[in-house]
């Protein structure tokens, strides 16, 4: 009989979390934010939904930035985005710093990655699709945080034990750091620095979860629960040690089940890279899997 191959089946866990959705910061000025996000970056403002002055949602692959126009957010941390059109990104950006002048504007180019602040301050490390974070070609494959040292294990037991998500402390960017499976090839980190963290301003991400109920009564039970949205949604703000009970960080997360009606919702992605005198009939869209 043919000896069989063995496969690391633990590999292809997903766990309770099922996707990233979107980040939410608020932004001053929507035109500005056009600028940097849809100029800049490249990405696609959503054509059917929030199409108003009062916020923009902006599609990159299968998640979304929300950015309500009334005042300012800052991540405390970074998103890291994978750009399809990788190579094209340096020249856009190029091509709006003027228009930013006088703003956090800023980028720099690393090894194989392009670090990128927005006006406002957000930070943003962007990749080539070159399967390092993934099978994600065009996305949102991670959020970091950065959190108080010594955090990082509680935050771990937090998200395994109460959320159902697999988590595991590894090091990340050359500190020890809780990453979260937050849905295939998407990850929640918390990196731990010595910085003092920022005051925490209202920031919020958003993922859908499988187990909808059990985190929701773990989270009820320890009083984590700020909003009982509707059927679909909850939220909580508070990451805590499920051992000690000890606070260890806040981030709002906007929980939804895969009832929500916008669950699983297809996504419009652009091809930034046409132009009136080179179109290519047929290549409006970016493939993003």
């Amino acid at each position: 009989m043919a000896r069989q191959k063995k496969y690391d089946r633990a590999a292809e866990d997903v766990g309770n979390i099922v996707s990233l959705e979107h980040v939410n910061v608020l932004v001053p000025d929507q035109q500005v934010a056009t600028t940097f996000y849809i100029s800049g970056l490249g990405l696609t403002r959503d054509p059917f939904m929030m199409t108003g002055g009062d916020i923009m949602w902006v599609n990159i692959g299968r998640s979304q930035f929300h950015l309500p126009t009334r005042g300012t957010q800052v991540l405390r941390g970074h998103t890291g985005l994978v750009i399809q059109d990788y190579a094209r990104l340096p020249d856009r950006l190029k091509t709006v710093r003027p228009d930013l002048k006088g703003t956090k504007f800023s980028y720099r180019r690393g090894k194989d990655w392009i670090d990128v602040t927005c006006p406002w301050g957000n930070r943003y490390r962007c990749f080539p699709p070159d399967g390092r974070l993934g099978a994600i070609a065009h996305g949102m494959p991670y959020v970091c945080f950065d959190v108080p040292k010594g955090t990082a294990d509680g935050i771990a037991r937090f998200y395994a034990d109460i959320i159902g998500a697999p988590s595991v402390v590894e090091r990340f960017n050359g500190a020890r750091a809780a990453q979260v499976s937050a849905g295939p090839d998407q990850k929640l980190i918390f990196r731990e620095t010595s910085a003092k963290p920022a005051k925490f301003d209202g920031h919020h991400v958003q993922v859908y979860i499988a187990d909808f109920s059990s985190p929701h009564r773990a989270l009820l039970e320890r009083g984590l629960v700020t909003e009982e949205s509707d059927e679909h949604q909850y939220r909580f703000e508070g990451i805590v040690d499920p051992d000690s009970g000890e606070h260890l960080f806040t981030i709002e997360h906007e929980v939804r089940s895969l009832h929500h009606p916008l669950y699983a919702r297809p996504l419009v992605n652009r091809n930034p890279g046409q132009r009136i005198m080179t179109y290519q009939p047929g290549g409006d869209a970016l493939d993003v899997g």
